[in-house]
Protein backbone atom coordinates (compact mmCIF):
# COMPACT_ATOMS: atom_id res chain seq x y z
CA UNK A 1 0.00 0.00 0.00
CA UNK A 2 2.94 2.16 -0.96
CA UNK A 3 2.44 5.40 -2.89
CA UNK A 4 -1.08 6.26 -1.79
CA UNK A 5 -1.89 9.98 -2.20
CA UNK A 6 -1.31 11.13 1.49
CA UNK A 7 -5.12 12.48 1.68
CA UNK A 8 -6.69 9.02 1.26
CA UNK A 9 -3.85 7.30 3.22
CA UNK A 10 -5.03 9.36 6.03
CA UNK A 11 -9.05 9.16 5.46
CA UNK A 12 -8.33 5.17 5.06
CA UNK A 13 -7.03 5.27 8.57
CA UNK A 14 -9.99 7.01 9.67
CA UNK A 15 -12.87 4.70 8.01
CA UNK A 16 -10.74 1.38 9.66
CA UNK A 17 -11.01 3.06 13.01
CA UNK A 18 -14.37 4.13 12.39
CA UNK A 19 -14.77 0.50 11.86
CA UNK A 20 -13.36 -0.58 14.78
CA UNK A 21 -15.45 1.72 16.88
CA UNK A 22 -18.60 -0.53 15.51
CA UNK A 23 -16.49 -4.01 15.58
CA UNK A 24 -16.51 -4.61 11.94
CA UNK A 25 -13.88 -5.66 9.35
CA UNK A 26 -13.59 -3.13 6.52
CA UNK A 27 -11.55 -3.49 3.45
CA UNK A 28 -11.19 -0.48 -0.06
CA UNK A 29 -11.81 -3.06 -3.12
CA UNK A 30 -12.15 -2.46 -6.75
CA UNK A 31 -11.18 -0.47 -9.28
CA UNK A 32 -8.63 2.15 -6.61
CA UNK A 33 -6.77 -1.30 -5.95
CA UNK A 34 -6.51 -2.08 -9.44
CA UNK A 35 -5.58 1.10 -10.87
CA UNK A 36 -2.66 1.23 -8.11
CA UNK A 37 -1.00 -1.83 -9.17
CA UNK A 38 -1.87 -0.35 -12.81
CA UNK A 39 0.37 2.30 -11.60
CA UNK A 40 -2.29 4.76 -12.62
CA UNK A 41 -2.52 8.31 -10.79
CA UNK A 42 -5.37 7.55 -7.89
CA UNK A 43 -5.27 10.82 -6.64
CA UNK A 44 -7.63 11.54 -9.82
CA UNK A 45 -10.22 8.84 -8.84
CA UNK A 46 -13.94 10.23 -6.78
CA UNK A 47 -15.18 7.34 -6.62
CA UNK A 48 -13.76 4.60 -4.17
CA UNK A 49 -15.75 1.44 -3.05
CA UNK A 50 -15.25 0.09 0.51
CA UNK A 51 -16.70 -3.63 1.63
CA UNK A 52 -17.58 -3.89 5.33
CA UNK A 53 -18.62 -6.99 7.06
CA UNK A 54 -21.52 -6.56 8.52
CA UNK A 55 -23.93 -3.39 7.88
CA UNK A 56 -22.24 -0.96 5.39
CA UNK A 57 -25.31 2.07 6.27
CA UNK A 58 -24.20 1.77 9.69
CA UNK A 59 -20.26 2.21 8.79
CA UNK A 60 -21.31 5.33 6.45
CA UNK A 61 -22.75 6.46 9.52
CA UNK A 62 -20.27 6.30 11.95
CA UNK A 63 -18.07 7.51 9.26
CA UNK A 64 -19.80 10.65 8.42
CA UNK A 65 -19.92 10.87 12.10
CA UNK A 66 -15.77 11.55 12.42
CA UNK A 67 -15.72 13.40 8.93
CA UNK A 68 -18.27 15.60 10.71
CA UNK A 69 -19.80 16.02 7.33
CA UNK A 70 -23.70 15.48 6.86
CA UNK A 71 -23.64 14.76 3.36
CA UNK A 72 -24.85 10.99 3.63
CA UNK A 73 -27.04 9.01 1.53
CA UNK A 74 -28.87 6.11 2.48
CA UNK A 75 -29.84 3.25 0.46
CA UNK A 76 -31.74 0.83 2.51
CA UNK A 77 -33.01 -1.42 -0.54
CA UNK A 78 -29.78 -1.98 -1.47
CA UNK A 79 -28.05 -2.05 1.47
CA UNK A 80 -25.87 1.03 0.87
CA UNK A 81 -25.06 4.46 1.94
CA UNK A 82 -22.62 6.88 0.49
CA UNK A 83 -20.58 9.70 1.75
CA UNK A 84 -19.75 12.43 -0.11
CA UNK A 85 -16.52 13.84 1.64
CA UNK A 86 -14.87 16.79 0.01
CA UNK A 87 -14.37 15.70 -3.74
CA UNK A 88 -14.91 12.69 -3.14
CA UNK A 89 -17.76 9.80 -2.90
CA UNK A 90 -17.56 7.25 -0.78
CA UNK A 91 -19.72 4.27 -1.08
CA UNK A 92 -20.12 1.45 1.82
CA UNK A 93 -21.85 -2.18 1.16
CA UNK A 94 -21.88 -5.05 3.46
CA UNK A 95 -20.17 -8.05 2.52
CA UNK A 96 -22.69 -9.59 0.53
CA UNK A 97 -23.47 -13.17 -2.27
CA UNK A 98 -25.55 -11.87 -5.14
CA UNK A 99 -26.52 -14.35 -8.18
CA UNK A 100 -29.26 -14.37 -10.58
CA UNK A 101 -32.20 -17.21 -10.84
CA UNK A 102 -32.21 -18.56 -13.91
CA UNK A 103 -34.83 -16.55 -15.75
CA UNK A 104 -34.59 -13.05 -13.92
CA UNK A 105 -33.08 -9.81 -14.22
CA UNK A 106 -32.61 -9.03 -10.99
CA UNK A 107 -30.18 -10.70 -8.90
CA UNK A 108 -30.80 -12.20 -5.29
CA UNK A 109 -28.52 -10.94 -2.89
CA UNK A 110 -27.32 -11.93 0.59
CA UNK A 111 -25.43 -11.17 3.62
CA UNK A 112 -22.14 -13.21 2.86
CA UNK A 113 -18.27 -13.05 4.20
CA UNK A 114 -15.24 -11.09 2.69
CA UNK A 115 -14.86 -14.55 0.54
CA UNK A 116 -18.14 -14.27 -0.59
CA UNK A 117 -18.08 -10.92 -1.76
CA UNK A 118 -14.70 -11.73 -3.43
CA UNK A 119 -16.33 -15.15 -5.29
CA UNK A 120 -18.69 -12.99 -6.54
CA UNK A 121 -16.47 -10.58 -8.05
CA UNK A 122 -16.15 -10.68 -12.04
CA UNK A 123 -12.98 -11.08 -12.90
CA UNK A 124 -9.71 -11.78 -10.43
CA UNK A 125 -8.21 -7.76 -11.03
CA UNK A 126 -11.76 -6.46 -9.46
CA UNK A 127 -11.33 -8.93 -6.17
CA UNK A 128 -8.09 -7.08 -4.93
CA UNK A 129 -8.98 -5.38 -1.43
CA UNK A 130 -6.80 -3.67 1.18
CA UNK A 131 -7.68 -4.45 5.09
CA UNK A 132 -8.33 -0.66 6.45
CA UNK A 133 -8.67 -2.25 10.54
CA UNK A 134 -5.89 -0.53 12.51
CA UNK A 135 -4.46 -4.16 13.52
CA UNK A 136 -4.04 -5.04 9.61
CA UNK A 137 -3.78 -1.84 7.81
CA UNK A 138 -3.12 -2.64 4.24
CA UNK A 139 -3.18 -5.63 4.45
CA UNK A 140 -3.33 -7.60 0.66
CA UNK A 141 -6.15 -9.85 0.43
CA UNK A 142 -5.52 -11.09 -3.52
CA UNK A 143 -7.03 -14.57 -3.26
CA UNK A 144 -7.27 -15.54 -7.23
CA UNK A 145 -3.71 -13.99 -7.97
CA UNK A 146 -5.54 -10.57 -9.70
CA UNK A 147 -2.28 -8.70 -9.55
CA UNK A 148 -0.59 -11.58 -11.24
CA UNK A 149 -2.85 -11.43 -13.87
CA UNK A 150 -2.68 -7.65 -14.18
CA UNK A 151 1.33 -8.14 -14.71
CA UNK A 152 0.62 -10.46 -17.26
CA UNK A 153 -1.80 -8.10 -18.96
CA UNK A 154 -4.66 -10.72 -18.69
CA UNK A 155 -8.54 -11.28 -17.87
CA UNK A 156 -9.47 -13.96 -15.94
CA UNK A 157 -12.89 -14.73 -13.64
CA UNK A 158 -11.99 -15.78 -10.13
CA UNK A 159 -14.08 -19.03 -10.33
CA UNK A 160 -14.97 -21.24 -13.22
CA UNK A 161 -16.16 -19.01 -15.51
CA UNK A 162 -19.50 -21.08 -16.48
CA UNK A 163 -20.09 -20.33 -13.07
CA UNK A 164 -19.33 -16.38 -12.61
CA UNK A 165 -21.65 -15.78 -15.91
CA UNK A 166 -24.20 -17.87 -14.96
CA UNK A 167 -24.66 -15.94 -11.92
CA UNK A 168 -24.46 -12.99 -13.18
CA UNK A 169 -24.47 -12.79 -17.32
CA UNK A 170 -23.32 -8.97 -17.70
CA UNK A 171 -20.39 -9.92 -16.44
CA UNK A 172 -19.81 -11.28 -19.81
CA UNK A 173 -19.49 -7.70 -21.08
CA UNK A 174 -17.71 -6.25 -18.46
CA UNK A 175 -14.89 -8.97 -18.79
CA UNK A 176 -15.00 -7.59 -22.74
CA UNK A 177 -14.82 -3.92 -22.08
CA UNK A 178 -12.22 -4.44 -19.52
CA UNK A 179 -10.19 -6.51 -22.03
CA UNK A 180 -11.04 -3.32 -24.57
CA UNK A 181 -10.15 -0.74 -22.03
CA UNK A 182 -7.31 -1.96 -20.58
CA UNK A 183 -5.87 -3.63 -23.91
CA UNK A 184 -5.61 -6.83 -22.11
CA UNK A 185 -6.25 -10.10 -23.33
CA UNK A 186 -8.82 -12.06 -22.43
CA UNK A 187 -7.62 -16.08 -21.01
CA UNK A 188 -8.58 -19.24 -23.31
CA UNK A 189 -11.13 -20.34 -20.48
CA UNK A 190 -12.41 -17.65 -19.64
CA UNK A 191 -13.20 -16.64 -23.25
CA UNK A 192 -14.33 -19.95 -24.14
CA UNK A 193 -16.95 -19.64 -21.28
CA UNK A 194 -18.24 -16.62 -22.57
CA UNK A 195 -18.77 -18.15 -25.62
CA UNK A 196 -21.06 -20.91 -24.33
CA UNK A 197 -22.52 -18.41 -21.95
CA UNK A 198 -23.06 -15.60 -24.45
CA UNK A 199 -26.93 -16.36 -25.08
CA UNK A 200 -27.32 -16.11 -21.39
CA UNK A 201 -27.27 -12.30 -21.89
CA UNK A 202 -30.91 -12.17 -22.87
CA UNK A 203 -32.00 -11.60 -19.49
CA UNK A 204 -29.60 -9.03 -18.42
CA UNK A 205 -31.52 -5.49 -19.39
CA UNK A 206 -30.66 -3.60 -22.25
CA UNK A 207 -29.63 -0.62 -20.40
CA UNK A 208 -26.93 -2.57 -18.56
CA UNK A 209 -25.84 -4.07 -21.72
CA UNK A 210 -25.69 -0.58 -22.89
CA UNK A 211 -23.81 1.23 -20.58
CA UNK A 212 -20.69 -1.69 -20.66
CA UNK A 213 -21.81 -1.22 -24.56
CA UNK A 214 -20.90 2.49 -24.43
CA UNK A 215 -17.84 2.10 -22.61
CA UNK A 216 -16.30 -0.26 -24.81
CA UNK A 217 -17.02 2.38 -27.87
CA UNK A 218 -15.48 5.41 -25.86
CA UNK A 219 -11.87 3.03 -25.82
CA UNK A 220 -8.50 4.30 -27.66
CA UNK A 221 -9.39 1.38 -29.83
CA UNK A 222 -12.86 0.40 -30.20
CA UNK A 223 -12.67 -2.20 -32.89
CA UNK A 224 -10.41 -4.44 -30.53
CA UNK A 225 -13.88 -4.97 -28.46
CA UNK A 226 -16.18 -5.03 -31.19
CA UNK A 227 -14.03 -8.02 -32.11
CA UNK A 228 -14.40 -9.68 -29.10
CA UNK A 229 -17.76 -9.18 -28.97
CA UNK A 230 -18.26 -10.59 -32.47
CA UNK A 231 -15.86 -13.35 -31.36
CA UNK A 232 -17.36 -14.64 -28.17
CA UNK A 233 -21.39 -14.36 -29.85
CA UNK A 234 -22.14 -11.24 -27.16
CA UNK A 235 -22.92 -9.20 -30.22
CA UNK A 236 -25.32 -11.00 -32.27
CA UNK A 237 -27.38 -11.13 -29.05
CA UNK A 238 -28.21 -7.44 -28.84
CA UNK A 239 -27.15 -6.45 -32.33
CA UNK A 240 -27.63 -8.34 -34.89
CA UNK A 241 -27.70 -5.64 -37.55
CA UNK A 242 -23.90 -5.19 -37.05
CA UNK A 243 -22.91 -8.73 -37.49
CA UNK A 244 -25.82 -8.60 -40.53
CA UNK A 245 -22.35 -6.71 -41.87
CA UNK A 246 -19.97 -9.53 -41.81
CA UNK A 247 -18.73 -11.46 -45.24
CA UNK A 248 -17.95 -10.79 -48.65
CA UNK A 249 -19.71 -11.90 -51.88
CA UNK A 250 -17.82 -12.54 -55.18
CA UNK A 251 -19.50 -12.32 -58.42
CA UNK A 252 -17.78 -12.21 -62.55
CA UNK A 253 -14.47 -11.77 -60.38
CA UNK A 254 -15.71 -8.98 -58.83
CA UNK A 255 -15.55 -9.23 -54.43
CA UNK A 256 -17.31 -6.12 -52.40
CA UNK A 257 -15.60 -5.07 -49.29
CA UNK A 258 -16.41 -6.42 -45.75
CA UNK A 259 -18.85 -4.13 -44.23
CA UNK A 260 -18.29 -5.16 -40.91
CA UNK A 261 -14.18 -4.68 -40.59
CA UNK A 262 -14.98 -1.65 -42.58
CA UNK A 263 -17.13 -0.53 -40.06
CA UNK A 264 -14.59 -0.91 -37.28
CA UNK A 265 -11.85 0.33 -39.59
CA UNK A 266 -13.97 3.76 -39.34
CA UNK A 267 -14.59 3.88 -35.71
CA UNK A 268 -10.82 3.83 -34.64
CA UNK A 269 -10.37 6.55 -37.51
CA UNK A 270 -13.11 8.58 -35.77
CA UNK A 271 -11.66 7.44 -32.62
CA UNK A 272 -8.03 8.71 -33.39
CA UNK A 273 -9.42 12.75 -33.95
CA UNK A 274 -12.45 12.47 -31.46
CA UNK A 275 -14.20 11.23 -28.03
CA UNK A 276 -17.67 12.36 -28.98
CA UNK A 277 -19.98 9.11 -28.12
CA UNK A 278 -22.52 10.35 -30.84
CA UNK A 279 -19.67 10.55 -33.26
CA UNK A 280 -19.21 7.43 -33.05
CA UNK A 281 -22.34 5.96 -32.70
CA UNK A 282 -22.35 7.96 -36.44
CA UNK A 283 -19.24 5.87 -37.49
CA UNK A 284 -21.28 2.62 -36.32
CA UNK A 285 -24.79 3.35 -38.12
CA UNK A 286 -23.16 4.46 -41.17
CA UNK A 287 -23.11 2.02 -43.39
CA UNK A 288 -25.70 -0.49 -41.44
CA UNK A 289 -28.21 -0.73 -43.91
CA UNK A 290 -25.88 -2.14 -46.68
CA UNK A 291 -27.00 -5.76 -46.49
CA UNK A 292 -30.92 -5.22 -47.56
CA UNK A 293 -29.53 -2.24 -50.49
CA UNK A 294 -26.65 -4.64 -52.02
CA UNK A 295 -27.25 -5.66 -55.65
CA UNK A 296 -24.37 -6.79 -58.27
CA UNK A 297 -25.25 -4.79 -61.94
CA UNK A 298 -23.18 -6.20 -64.89
CA UNK A 299 -21.07 -3.82 -66.07
CA UNK A 300 -21.13 -1.84 -62.89
CA UNK A 301 -20.26 -4.44 -60.22
CA UNK A 302 -21.90 -3.97 -56.68
CA UNK A 303 -23.81 -1.33 -55.31
CA UNK A 304 -25.56 -0.54 -52.34
CA UNK A 305 -27.39 2.62 -53.66
CA UNK A 306 -30.11 4.39 -50.67
CA UNK A 307 -28.02 2.74 -47.79
CA UNK A 308 -27.45 6.06 -46.58
CA UNK A 309 -31.00 6.61 -46.87
CA UNK A 310 -32.33 3.24 -45.30
CA UNK A 311 -29.90 3.63 -42.51
CA UNK A 312 -31.61 6.84 -41.70
CA UNK A 313 -34.78 5.49 -41.07
CA UNK A 314 -33.47 2.67 -38.91
CA UNK A 315 -30.99 4.57 -36.42
CA UNK A 316 -34.64 5.81 -34.44
CA UNK A 317 -35.72 2.13 -34.62
CA UNK A 318 -32.13 0.83 -33.28
CA UNK A 319 -31.51 3.28 -31.05
CA UNK A 320 -35.02 2.49 -29.39
CA UNK A 321 -34.33 -1.43 -28.94
CA UNK A 322 -30.95 -0.66 -27.39
CA UNK A 323 -32.61 2.07 -25.12
CA UNK A 324 -30.54 4.76 -26.51
CA UNK A 325 -31.89 8.46 -26.41
CA UNK A 326 -34.14 9.44 -28.47
CA UNK A 327 -33.82 13.14 -28.47
CA UNK A 328 -31.31 15.58 -30.68
CA UNK A 329 -28.22 13.07 -30.26
CA UNK A 330 -30.50 10.39 -31.97
CA UNK A 331 -31.05 13.26 -34.37
CA UNK A 332 -27.49 14.15 -34.65
CA UNK A 333 -26.73 10.73 -35.58
CA UNK A 334 -29.66 10.18 -38.11
CA UNK A 335 -28.80 13.24 -39.76
CA UNK A 336 -24.84 12.45 -40.06
CA UNK A 337 -25.73 8.50 -41.07
CA UNK A 338 -28.14 10.23 -44.00
CA UNK A 339 -25.38 13.15 -45.24
CA UNK A 340 -22.61 10.65 -45.03
CA UNK A 341 -22.09 10.44 -49.07
CA UNK A 342 -22.92 13.79 -49.90
CA UNK A 343 -19.28 15.14 -49.34
CA UNK A 344 -17.84 12.49 -51.54
CA UNK A 345 -19.89 14.02 -54.45
CA UNK A 346 -17.89 17.32 -53.76
CA UNK A 347 -14.47 16.15 -54.26
CA UNK A 348 -14.97 16.80 -58.57
CA UNK A 349 -13.03 19.41 -59.76
CA UNK A 350 -16.01 21.08 -61.09
CA UNK A 351 -18.36 21.55 -58.41
CA UNK A 352 -21.10 24.29 -58.06
CA UNK A 353 -21.48 26.57 -55.08
CA UNK A 354 -25.00 26.02 -54.99
CA UNK A 355 -24.32 22.02 -54.34
CA UNK A 356 -21.80 23.33 -51.49
CA UNK A 357 -24.71 25.90 -50.09
CA UNK A 358 -26.92 22.83 -50.29
CA UNK A 359 -24.75 20.87 -48.06
CA UNK A 360 -23.88 23.59 -45.38
CA UNK A 361 -27.67 24.17 -45.41
CA UNK A 362 -28.61 20.33 -44.46
CA UNK A 363 -25.72 19.49 -42.26
CA UNK A 364 -26.22 22.96 -40.24
CA UNK A 365 -23.55 22.67 -37.43
CA UNK A 366 -23.12 19.04 -37.93
CA UNK A 367 -21.08 19.89 -41.13
CA UNK A 368 -17.62 19.81 -39.50
CA UNK A 369 -18.60 15.90 -37.71
CA UNK A 370 -19.81 15.17 -41.22
CA UNK A 371 -16.51 15.70 -42.51
CA UNK A 372 -14.76 14.05 -39.91
CA UNK A 373 -16.97 11.01 -40.21
CA UNK A 374 -16.25 11.33 -44.31
CA UNK A 375 -12.77 11.75 -43.72
CA UNK A 376 -12.72 8.22 -41.59
CA UNK A 377 -14.78 6.60 -44.23
CA UNK A 378 -11.85 6.59 -46.49
CA UNK A 379 -10.47 2.83 -46.02
CA UNK A 380 -7.87 1.36 -48.86
CA UNK A 381 -4.82 -0.88 -48.14
CA UNK A 382 -3.07 1.41 -51.50
CA UNK A 383 -1.99 4.10 -49.56
CA UNK A 384 -1.58 6.04 -52.68
CA UNK A 385 -5.49 6.28 -53.09
CA UNK A 386 -6.12 7.45 -49.18
CA UNK A 387 -3.92 10.25 -49.66
CA UNK A 388 -5.45 11.34 -52.97
CA UNK A 389 -8.93 10.79 -51.14
CA UNK A 390 -7.47 12.94 -48.21
CA UNK A 391 -6.44 15.76 -50.40
CA UNK A 392 -9.44 15.82 -52.73
CA UNK A 393 -11.40 16.34 -49.06
CA UNK A 394 -9.11 18.97 -48.32
CA UNK A 395 -10.33 21.26 -51.73
CA UNK A 396 -13.62 20.64 -50.16
CA UNK A 397 -13.34 22.01 -46.74
CA UNK A 398 -11.66 24.85 -47.69
CA UNK A 399 -14.74 25.61 -50.42
CA UNK A 400 -16.84 24.98 -47.37
CA UNK A 401 -15.34 27.91 -45.60
CA UNK A 402 -15.05 30.09 -48.25
CA UNK A 403 -19.03 29.51 -49.04
CA UNK A 404 -20.08 29.62 -45.68
CA UNK A 405 -17.59 33.02 -44.97
CA UNK A 406 -19.78 34.81 -48.05
CA UNK A 407 -23.09 33.40 -47.59
CA UNK A 408 -23.07 32.52 -44.37
CA UNK A 409 -25.49 29.23 -44.82
CA UNK A 410 -24.84 27.30 -41.74
CA UNK A 411 -28.40 26.86 -39.68
CA UNK A 412 -30.20 29.36 -41.93
CA UNK A 413 -33.12 31.08 -41.34
CA UNK A 414 -35.36 32.85 -44.44
CA UNK A 415 -34.74 36.41 -44.54
CA UNK A 416 -38.27 36.94 -45.20
CA UNK A 417 -41.00 36.56 -42.72
CA UNK A 418 -43.94 34.68 -42.90
CA UNK A 419 -45.86 37.79 -42.09
CA UNK A 420 -43.80 39.88 -45.42
CA UNK A 421 -45.28 36.76 -47.59
CA UNK A 422 -48.47 37.30 -46.18
CA UNK A 423 -49.04 40.96 -46.62
CA UNK A 424 -47.56 40.96 -49.97
CA UNK A 425 -49.29 37.72 -51.34
CA UNK A 426 -52.60 39.03 -50.16
CA UNK A 427 -53.12 35.38 -48.69
CA UNK A 428 -54.15 33.80 -45.31
CA UNK A 429 -51.27 31.62 -43.29
CA UNK A 430 -51.54 27.84 -45.74
CA UNK A 431 -49.76 25.98 -48.14
CA UNK A 432 -48.83 29.42 -50.46
CA UNK A 433 -46.29 30.46 -47.87
CA UNK A 434 -44.28 27.46 -47.24
CA UNK A 435 -44.04 27.76 -51.09
CA UNK A 436 -43.41 30.97 -51.65
CA UNK A 437 -40.59 30.43 -48.82
CA UNK A 438 -39.01 27.40 -50.39
CA UNK A 439 -38.80 29.07 -53.69
CA UNK A 440 -37.23 32.05 -51.90
CA UNK A 441 -35.10 29.10 -50.27
CA UNK A 442 -34.06 27.64 -53.29
CA UNK A 443 -33.18 31.42 -55.32
CA UNK A 444 -30.88 31.84 -52.21
CA UNK A 445 -29.21 28.15 -52.66
CA UNK A 446 -28.72 28.60 -56.46
CA UNK A 447 -26.86 31.83 -56.09
CA UNK A 448 -29.66 33.58 -57.82
CA UNK A 449 -30.06 36.44 -54.85
CA UNK A 450 -28.01 36.93 -52.23
CA UNK A 451 -28.80 35.97 -48.51
CA UNK A 452 -29.90 38.80 -46.72
CA UNK A 453 -33.55 40.31 -46.13
CA UNK A 454 -33.45 43.26 -48.96
CA UNK A 455 -32.29 40.89 -52.11
CA UNK A 456 -35.22 38.06 -50.75
CA UNK A 457 -37.92 40.54 -50.24
CA UNK A 458 -36.81 42.09 -54.28
CA UNK A 459 -36.95 38.76 -55.32
CA UNK A 460 -40.38 38.51 -53.58
CA UNK A 461 -42.05 41.23 -55.06
CA UNK A 462 -40.49 39.85 -58.25
CA UNK A 463 -42.03 36.76 -58.18
CA UNK A 464 -45.66 37.81 -56.57
CA UNK A 465 -47.62 38.12 -59.73
CA UNK A 466 -45.83 35.66 -61.71
CA UNK A 467 -46.41 32.98 -58.47
CA UNK A 468 -49.96 34.16 -57.77
CA UNK A 469 -51.16 33.64 -61.42
CA UNK A 470 -48.82 29.79 -61.77
CA UNK A 471 -48.50 28.67 -58.36
CA UNK A 472 -44.75 28.56 -59.10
Amino acid sequence: MTDIPEQHLQLFKTIGKAADTIGQKVFVVGGYVRDHYLNKDVSELTDIDFVTIGSGIRLAEETSRILKTTKLSVFKQFGTAQVKYRDLDLEFVGARKESYRRESRKPVVENGSLEDDQLRRDLTINALSWSLNPDSFGLLHDPFGGVQDLLERRIKTPIDPLKTFDDDPLRMMRAVRFAAQLKFSIEEKTLSGIETMAPRLSIISKERILDELNKIILTDEPSYGFTLLLQTGLLKEFFPEMTDLLGVEEKQGQRHKDNFWHTLEVLDNVALVSNDLWLRWAAIMHDIAKPPTKRFMRGVGWTFHGHDALGAKWVPRIFKRLTLPLDERMKRVQKLVRLHLRPIALVADEVSDSAIRRLLFEAGDEIDDLMALCRADITSKNEWKVKKFQNNFDRVETRLKEVEENDKIRNWKNPVSGDEIMEVMKCEPGPVVGQVKERIKNAILDGEIANNHEEAYNFLMQIRNRFTETGK
